[in-house]
């Protein structure tokens, strides 16, 4: 997207104004979280075909983007349906944040400070989980961004919590201090396994412990509508973020239980209206399908090498209705082919 065709933030997809409207409703703030591949623009689109609210990027590394033209383009697309969006941000110093703010500003609702990723290759680089031993440099990367802009941007800082909840509790302050607008809160440790839950009584401390007038998210096990109920309630947050439950079932905070088929068909056509790598696409379709159809087929699924051949391997098994048709990303569960029926056991 080039500087002539930039077109004004609509102040009502600014994050906090969208917390505020979530909370008029009585209810938490549904957020689709950040996911590395996956959270490209047909996925944030589908998303928020089934109640989303704000959606987040995948994370984007900015040294990498505010040098390399090619990485600005392949890393970050974006359309005039695409808010409330959140761009996330690797970054580990306060000039290269700087950069990358000027620069994706105009085209996005917030910028998230990426600071609980745990990958082995993120930490080594300073970024990601190794920033939550960087309290003051990331309380100096959000008070330079508040001081050029102020309420022009909205920052997050996505964190995760320390063994000792009192570090925590610092970091926090040290960031609230420093301007940021809303904060993210994982319930793990960089070194806790996803399988272990998250430590809801932390997140609930942080909340209780920041400003009521500075929102707080909750991230984790986040897997239905009604977990995502029992987090905000137990906890007392504005708001709960899910990244694995909604890219399982991406009408998750519409209330369904499993992917609905419609969700399947909608994400067919922003796939192949938008564009997506066949690896990415498939990746979804299988998440999605594998509490909807006998595994034997998802398995088939994942033996197609093409985009064609996925197209093709749906249109032989299901019916598959395109935007246009009646019924279009309406319907619940998949309609097979009568032929392929027989002797199939679900």
């Amino acid at each position: 997207m080039t500087t002539s065709e930039r077109v004004p933030r609509d102040p009502k997809y600014q994050p906090l104004n969208v917390i505020k409207a979530a909370k008029s409703e009585n209810r938490p703030v549904y957020i689709a979280g950040p996911m590395v591949r996956y959270s490209k623009l047909p996925f944030r689109e589908l998303v928020r075909h089934y109640k989303c609210d704000i959606v987040y990027t995948p994370m984007i590394l900015a040294r990498e983007f505010v040098r390399n033209e090619i990485a600005r383009y392949s890393d970050f697309t974006t359309n005039s349906r695409d808010r409330c969006v959140i761009v996330q941000v690797g970054v580990n110093n306060v000039e290269d944040m700087l950069k990358f703010v000027a620069m994706i500003h105009p085209f996005v609702d917030g910028i998230g400070i990426n600071c609980g990723c745990p990958i082995k290759e993120q930490v080594r680089e300073g970024i990601g989980a190794a920033l939550m031993s960087e309290p003051n440099l990331v309380a100096d990367m959000v008070r330079a961004v508040k001081e050029k802009y102020g309420n022009t941007v909205c920052i997050d800082t996505k964190i995760r919590i320390h063994p000792d909840i009192n570090e925590t509790i610092s970091f926090v302050d040290k960031v609230v201090d420093a301007g940021v607008d809303f904060i993210t809160v994982h319930g793990r440790t960089k070194n806790t396994r996803s399988s272990v839950p998250v430590n809801l009584d932390a997140i609930k401390a942080i909340r209780n412990h920041v400003p009521a007038n500075i929102p707080v998210i909750a991230n984790g096990d986040g897997f239905s509508l009604a977990d995502c109920h029992r987090i905000a309630k137990y906890t007392g947050v504005d708001g709960v973020m899910s990244a694995r439950g909604v890219l399982k079932n991406p009408a998750l905070f519409a209330g369904y239980e499993k992917a609905p088929w419609g969700a399947i068909e909608m994400f067919m056509h922003l796939c192949t209206a938008y564009g997506l790598p066949f690896r990415v696409a498939q990746h979804h379709f299988s998440e999605m399908l594998e509490d909807i159809i006998p595994r034997q087929y998802v398995k088939e699924m994942n033996e197609t090498t093409c985009m064609i051949d996925l197209i093709d391997w749906f249109d032989r098994y299901f019916v598959l209705k395109r935007k246009g048709e009646d019924g279009f990303a309406t319907g619940v569960e998949p309609v097979w082919h009568l032929d392929k029926l027989e002797g199939l056991q679900l």
